[in-house]
């Protein structure tokens, strides 16, 4: 990675992701698709102020897209699991 502000892209929340965070304290974030673990765990380190302790991804694949009768590719995508040291949290989500 070239700095550590471009290895997370915006944290991801849904429902899916609520859930999460409500049963196993764990926040869902979007990553650039080279960024290794320890890049993300550097990058909320360092913007959030907070203290990582466990940091799990997953590689979304590209998707076919129509429109009529012309055809795109939707870009690949990488997600974070981010779980956080007890007593630590994020405000982006809560509430």
């Amino acid at each position: 990675m070239q700095a550590i502000h471009q290895a997370v892209v915006r944290p991801l929340v849904t429902e899916k992701s609520s859930a999460l965070y409500q049963a196993r304290k764990e926040y869902t974030f979007v990553a650039h698709p080279t960024a290794t673990k320890s890049d993300i765990r550097r990058a909320i380190e360092a913007v959030f102020g907070v203290t990582v302790v466990r940091v799990r991804t997953l590689q979304q694949r590209a998707r076919r897209r129509t429109q009529g009768r012309y055809e795109g590719r939707r870009p690949r995508w990488k997600k974070a699991y981010v779980r956080l040291k007890d007593g630590d949290s994020l405000a982006i989500f809560e509430g």
